[in-house]
C-alpha cells in the first residue's frame, strides 16, 4: 500500500508502474486473437457484435500420458490462431498446467485441434499424436472446469498413442469484467497487500488516459472506501469499477498495449482487455502468434504476412509468391493449415517463376525439359519399384492423409501411381444437397479459389499478365457465353486424393484437348507475373450443359510431372453432380471452372478468403454456390 506523497515517491511507483505494463506488454507481443490490419498496417482485433459473441473460454491443458518417455509439448489450434505449452521435463507423464482464453462466436469455431510432440533438439519436433475436441459441446456435457481425459490418435493410423487431460469452462461476462478489475487494479498494489491507497488509485486512472475519469477519481474512491480510512480493498474497487464501465466507460486506452478503445462498444472494449490482459490462475498462459501447430512446435514467429495472404493485396501476394510456406483454412474446422512442399522445390520454383531469368530459361528449353521430366517420372511411378516409395510418402503427410477413408489396402497398390489415384470408400465424400441441382458442389479435394467475376481473380490471385478466359479455353472453343463469368480454382495438392468430380447435374456436350507447357501449379507460379500458367499449359476442357446454371466449362489442367489427365466419362453422357469425372495422375495438378456470367451465386465464406488471396481447403462434395435461378424465383 502505498503511503507518501513526495516526489521520490510518486516518481518511483510510476516507474513500478511503467515496468509491470512492460511486462504484460511484451508478454502480449504476438498474441492478438484476430488478425486484420487497418491502413498503417496496424494489426488490429476484428469486432464482434453482441449477436455473435457467445463468451470467453478459458481452455488449460494440464497434462498427458504417453508411452514412452520424452520432452514433450503441446498445441492448441482454433481458427485463425495457434498456441503452445511451453516443453515438459523428460518424461511419460508430461505436465503443463498451462492455459489460454479463446473467444468464441455463434458463427465461429468451435472445434479445437490439440496436438501433441516430442521434441528433438538434433532433429524437428514430431507430432506423435493429437485429438480434436468441439469446445461448446465439451462446456455442455461436463461441469464448469472438469477434467477431462482424450485419447490422442496417430496423425497416420488413428491408433491410439495416449491421453491428454484438460478442462475448459466458459467465462460469465460480468465476472469477466470483475475479475479484469481485480487484475488491473494489482498493477498498483505495489506491496502486494491487496490493498490500494488513493495515490495508488490515482496512478492506475492516470493510465487510463480518461481525463473525466481523472477529474472523477476522488469521488469514484471515497465510494468504495465505506469507513473512510483512506484505504480499500482491490475486491471493493473491482466491483465498483466494473459497475462504473457498464454506466459510464472510464477507460479509453488499454493500459497493456496502449490501443484507444471504442467507448462507444463496450463489448469489444471488454474482450480486448479480457485477452490482452490475462487474469492469471497461477497455471502458465501459452504462447501465441503462431498460424498452425506445425510453425509452433518449431517456435516460428514469423509474422502473418510472411506465412500467407491476409493484408492489403499487393503486400499480400508479393508475401505469398516469396513464401517459404503455404497457410490454407480449413472450411470445415475453419483452422489454418500448413500445406508441406520439399524447401529445395520451393527455392527452384521461386528461381525459375518469380524471377525474368528463370522465364527466359523456360522459353530457350527449359519447356522441352519439364516434358521428359514428366514423361519420365510417369514411367518411374508406374514400375513395380516405385511402390516401395509409398510408406516415405505417407509418413511425410502423416497428419494430411486418411487412410481410413482409402477404398483399399495399402498392400493393394502395386505402383506409387495406384496408391496417387487411389478410389475412396463409398460415402467418405457426401455431396451437398444431392437431390437439388440447383447447388453445385466443390468438384475435387483441394485448396479452392474462388471468384464472381474474372477480374476478381486477376486482383486477387492470378498475376499473369496474359491470362484471359478465351486463353483459358483454347481456340476451339467459343467463348462468349463464359466472358467475364464466375471463376472457381481447384488446385490438388500431391497429398491429395486426385480424383475429380462434377460439380453440376447436365450433359457433356464435348471435350476439347489443349496441348501446351507443364508448368507447375503451386502459387508461387500462378503469382508469377511472369509466367501464364492457366493459358499455357496442356489442358482437357469439358463442357457440361445444365438446366440450372447454363454451360458451365470445367477446365483439367496437367502440371509438373502430370502428363496424364484421365477422364471416365464420354461426350453425351448424362452426369449427376458428385459423379467421378477423371483423375490426375502423379503430381500437382487443377481444375477450373467457369461458369456463365450472373449464373451462380458463389458461398461467402469462399469469396472472402479468396478475397484475401487466401486458400479455402474444401473436400469433394461440399457446397461451392448456388443457381441465381433459385433466388430469381424466390423473389
Amino acid at each position: 500500500m502505498g503511503n507518501g506523497n513526495s516526489r521520490e515517491g510518486k516518481e518511483s511507483r510510476r516507474s513500478r508502474l511503467k515496468q509491470k505494463l512492460q511486462r504484460f506488454r511484451t508478454q502480449r507481443h504476438h498474441l492478438r486473437t484476430r488478425f486484420s490490419r487497418n491502413v498503417a498496417g496496424v494489426v488490429n482485433q476484428r469486432a464482434v457484435t453482441v449477436e455473435d459473441f457467445s463468451g470467453i473460454a478459458l481452455l488449460t491443458l494440464i497434462g498427458a500420458d504417453m508411452k514412452f518417455k520424452d520432452k514433450w509439448l503441446a498445441c492448441v489450434s482454433f481458427g485463425e490462431q495457434t498456441f503452445r505449452t511451453e516443453i515438459s521435463d523428460t518424461s511419460e507423464k508430461p505436465i503443463w498446467n498451462s492455459e489460454k482464453k479463446l473467444l468464441l462466436e455463434k458463427n465461429g469455431p468451435s472445434l479445437a485441434r490439440v496436438s501433441v510432440f516430442e521434441t528433438n533438439r538434433l532433429s524437428r519436433n514430431k507430432i506423435v499424436g493429437y485429438c480434436e475436441l468441439d469446445i461448446f459441446d465439451f462446456v455442455v456435457q461436463e461441469p464448469e472446469s472438469a477434467c477431462k481425459s482424450f485419447d490422442l490418435l496417430d496423425p497416420a493410423s488413428s491408433n491410439v498413442v495416449g491421453t491428454i487431460f484438460l478442462s475448459c469452462a466458459i467465462e460469465d461476462p460480468v465476472e469477466t469484467e470483475k475479475r479484469f478489475a481485480k487484475r488491473i487494479l494489482s498493477v498498483v498494489d505495489y506491496n502486494e497487500d491487496g490493498q490500494l491507497s488513493f495515490s495508488e488509485f490515482s496512478d492506475l486512472i492516470r493510465a487510463f488516459g480518461n481525463l473525466v475519469a481523472a477529474n472523477k477519481k476522488e469521488e469514484l474512491f471515497k465510494a468504495a472506501d465505506l469507513n473512510g480510512d483512506g484505504v480499500v480493498s482491490i475486491d471493493e474497487l473491482a466491483a465498483l469499477l466494473a459497475l462504473q464501465q457498464e454506466k459510464e466507460p472510464i477507460i479509453n486506452n488499454c493500459p497493456v498495449c496502449g490501443e484507444a478503445l471504442q467507448l462507444t462498444d463496450k463489448l469489444n472494449a471488454m474482450i480486448h482487455m479480457t485477452l490482452c490482459f490475462d487474469e492469471g490462475t497461477g497455471n502458465q498462459v501459452m504462447t501465441g502468434g503462431f498460424l498452425t501447430d506445425r510453425q509452433a512446435s518449431y517456435g516460428w514467429m514469423f509474422k502473418l504476412s510472411e506465412w500467407t495472404h491476409l493484408s492489403t493485396y499487393d503486400v499480400g501476394l508479393n508475401t505469398g509468391s516469396s513464401a517459404s510456406h503455404i497457410v490454407v483454412i480449413d472450411r470445415k474446422t475453419k483452422r489454418l493449415v500448413e500445406e508441406l512442399i520439399d524447401s529445395k522445390i520451393v527455392l527452384s520454383m521461386r528461381a525459375i517463376y518469380q524471377s525474368k531469368i528463370g522465364l527466359r530459361l523456360m522459353d530457350q528449353g527449359a519447356k522441352e525439359i519439364l516434358q521428359r521430366l514428366s514423361e519420365k517420372q510417369g514411367k518411374k511411378m508406374n514400375s513395380v519399384e516405385s511402390a516401395q516409395k509409398i510408406p516415405s510418402f505417407l509418413d511425410f503427410f502423416k497428419d494430411q492423409i486418411n487412410m481410413a477413408e482409402v477404398k483399399y489396402p495399402l498392400q493393394h497398390f502395386k505402383t506409387f501411381n495406384e496408391f496417387f489415384i487411389r478410389e475412396l470408400k463409398p460415402g467418405a465424400r457426401p455431396i451437398a444437397y444431392m437431390n437439388r441441382d440447383d447447388v453445385a458442389v466443390c468438384a475435387a479435394d483441394c485448396r479452392l479459389m474462388a471468384f464472381q467475376s474474372v477480374e476478381d481473380s486477376t486482383r486477387f490471385w492470378i498475376k499473369g499478365r496474359k491470362f484471359s478466359i478465351r486463353g483459358l479455353l483454347g481456340e476451339n472453343v467459343t467463348p462468349n457465353a463464359f466472358l467475364d463469368g464466375s471463376l472457381v480454382i481447384f488446385r490438388l495438392a500431391p497429398q491429395d486424393y486426385h480424383r475429380f468430380h462434377v460439380p453440376v447435374s447436365g450433359v457433356i456436350q464435348k471435350f476439347v484437348d489443349v496441348s501446351g507447357s507443364l508448368y507447375t501449379v503451386n502459387p508461387i507460379a500462378v503469382n508469377s507475373k511472369y509466367c501464364n500458367v492457366f493459358t499455357e499449359n496442356k489442358r482437357t476442357v469439358a463442357i457440361i450443359s445444365t438446366a440450372e446454371f447454363g454451360k458451365v466449362a470445367f477446365v483439367a489442367i496437367g502440371a509438373t510431372m502430370v502428363g496424364s489427365i484421365n477422364f471416365v466419362r464420354k461426350e453425351g453422357d448424362h452426369v449427376k453432380k458428385g459423379d467421378e469425372l477423371g483423375y490426375f495422375s502423379f503430381g500437382g495438378s487443377t481444375v477450373i471452372c467457369v461458369f456463365e456470367k450472373n449464373s451462380i451465386r458463389i458461398d461467402e465464406d469462399l469469396l472472402a478468403n479468396s478475397g484475401r488471396s487466401l486458400e479455402t481447403l474444401v473436400s469433394v462434395g461440399m457446397q461451392l454456390g448456388v443457381s441465381t435461378r433459385t433466388f430469381a424465383g424466390s423473389t
